[in-house]
């Protein structure tokens, strides 16, 4: 980051900038609903990754900082939006995050602790899941537009929960697990260099990689199509060395992210593309995403970047942080690497055409293949959910199942060792069809 912008962080902050306690990063809103990202005059808002966009605020070393922030598609969808909508969504948008943070010590090796003190929807309480064509772990199966919307509702009457439901999924609610879909810092020069290689590298063999894109990209004078670095501004959509689109629902309040920095000062966090829940797997592509406010506490430790293989983790020592995610009532399916003869799921096409023996198409059982059996696990779920023994309160469709799997259903790996059969099982937590009182 070569220079700080002066926002309404800035003024926002508890004293000042040496002194500060609690910043808020703000963005600006219409009706309740954030304007795009590329409009905002406050531009506190950035779609790309590069180590020379603004910062957006200061602070010090355990401050608290709240960021609100946009969905993840910087909000084309709303209350009326079809399947028509979702197909003539701009994907360039992806994803509108707030920051960069600029955090006063931080240098590169350094470790920035991120912790997470709560999150929550933004002013217009709604959510939305869809299966966009092209996109997804079963994109070769459900190759049409689809959408469901969430109304994100207000505390229960214990005071603690809250819940998400919708006209697409009637008897259906999800309880509030929020997290960041994309939180990360700035990669550096180096960092940058070295994820372009190796993605460019794999997009070579027809792998399914998203090299950088100017259009539509924020800030437009550095990464846009006249940009200074549109070749190197990296998209948001995979995960790298500094974190970004993780999609990890651990990473709830009272947990503590772990992020090494990469830039000379300032380490640069970022975060959106907020998720009210998600199932393991985020399967059609998106959780129920919605506009956030997600509130942190940033804290340097010096010199611990080593110490993390210069890779993120996350870590907390507070006592059931996670239990709340567990199932107590639950059915799972299990899945192996199995599929007909002749099908060769997306994932694994780029190997397919990169096979001078076109191994895979007259297989049935694969060898030691996780994402087969994940495939098959989940395949297998949707065939329950629609199926005449379904939990469901109501007949479901296939992609009604798909959606319901992606915010709701648990892909975990149970064993990496039963050769050629790795085992990945798909939990679904069965109280989601619960009603009010039950």
């Amino acid at each position: 980051m070569k220079s700080l912008l002066i926002t309404a962080a800035a003024l926002l902050a508890a004293a000042g900038p040496s002194f500060a306690k609690q910043v808020r990063i703000p963005i600006t809103y219409a009706n309740d609903v954030p304007v795009p990202c590329a409009d905002d005059r406050l531009r506190t808002c950035h779609n790309r990754w590069h180590p020379d966009i603004p910062a957006a605020a200061e602070v010090n070393s355990g401050d608290t900082v709240i960021f609100e922030t946009r969905d993840a598609f910087d909000n084309p969808f709303n209350r009326r939006s079809t399947p028509a909508t979702v197909a003539a969504a701009n994907l360039n948008l992806i994803h509108p995050l707030t920051g960069p943070l600029y955090v006063r010590g931080a240098k590169r090796g350094d470790v920035l602790a991120v912790t997470m003190i709560d999150v929550g929807p933004g002013p217009d309480h709604f959510g939305y899941t869809v299966a966009v064509p092209g996109f997804g772990f079963l994109r070769d199966v459900f190759t049409d537009p689809a959408i469901v919307h969430w109304e994100l509702g207000p505390l229960e009457s214990d005071g603690k929960t809250r819940f998400a439901t919708s006209r697409d999924l009637p008897g259906v609610r999800l309880p509030l697990h929020g997290f960041a879909g994309t939180i990360g810092v700035e990669l550096g020069g180096p960092e940058i260099e070295t994820a372009f290689t190796r993605e460019e590298e794999l997009r070579a063999k027809q792998g399914f990689v998203l090299p950088p894109e100017p259009r539509d990209a924020v800030p437009s004078n550095l990464c846009g199509p006249h940009g200074s670095a549109k070749d190197r501004c990296l998209r948001t959509i995979p995960p790298r060395e500094n974190g970004g689109n993780t999609d990890v629902k651990q990473m709830v309040k009272g947990t503590t992210l772990l992020f090494p920095c990469f830039i000379e000062e300032g380490c640069g966090l970022s975060i959106g593309d907020v998720h009210w829940a998600q199932g393991d797997g985020e399967v059609s592509g998106t959780a129920i995403e919605m506009n956030a406010i997600v509130t942190v506490k940033v804290e340097v430790r010096k010199g611990q970047a080593a110490a993390l293989n210069n890779w993120p983790r996350f870590e907390s020592n507070r006592a059931g942080v996670l239990r709340e995610l567990a199932p107590d009532n639950f059915v799972a399916t299990m899945g192996i690497p199995v599929k007909p003869a002749g099908v060769v799921m997306a994932p694994e096409h780029w190997i397919d055409v990169n096979s001078a023996f076109l191994l895979l198409p007259p297989l049935r059982n694969e060898s030691e293949d996780v994402t087969l059996a994940a495939r098959d696990a989940l395949l297998k779920m949707i065939a329950l959910l629609t199926g005449p023994t379904s939990p469901a309160p109501s007949p479901l469709t296939a992609e009604q199942a798909y959606l319901l799997c992606s915010v709701a259903c648990d892909l975990h790996i149970s064993n990496l060792v039963d050769v050629p059969n790795y085992v990945v099982s798909n939990f679904l937590q069965l109280d989601v069809f619960r009603g009010p009182g039950e």
